[in-house]
């Protein structure tokens, strides 16, 4: 069973930066591969980015290419997600999600196909 907390969310002003962190355990971090998705209140759950379990391949929504960066950090279990010029627009509950697959240099963008999902934090950008 793969565990998942996020934390880093918080108040920012808009153009303001974030970074966003999930500290997994219960599975060998290398293994898996990592996403986050946020939703926002009223709406369904979107995603943001994806980062395959070799790190060799990210992935990004249109709204957040350019702005957002995923990355992981093997030796600490974690996969970070930093959050530059952000707009009211980024305003949401922000999850980490996760997976296993033997399909190590794929990302995946769909909430359905992840197994693992962390508690969620709170990010909020004022305008």
């Amino acid at each position: 069973q793969v565990q998942l907390v996020e934390s880093g969310g918080g108040l920012v002003q808009a153009g303001g930066s974030l970074r966003l962190s999930c500290a997994a355990s219960g599975h060998t971090f290398s293994r898996l591969h990592m996403a986050w998705f946020r939703q926002a209140p009223g709406k369904e759950r979107e995603f943001v980015a994806a980062i395959s379990a070799n790190a060799g391949s990210s992935d990004y929504s249109d709204s957040v290419k350019g702005r957002f960066t995923i990355s992981g950090d093997n030796a600490k279990n974690t996969v970070y997600l930093q959050m530059n010029s952000l707009k009211p627009d980024d305003t949401a509950v922000y999850y980490c999600a996760a997976r296993l697959s033997p399909l190590w240099s794929v990302t995946y963008s769909r909430a359905g196909e992840y197994d693992y999902w962390g508690q969620g934090t709170q990010v909020t950008v004022s305008s």
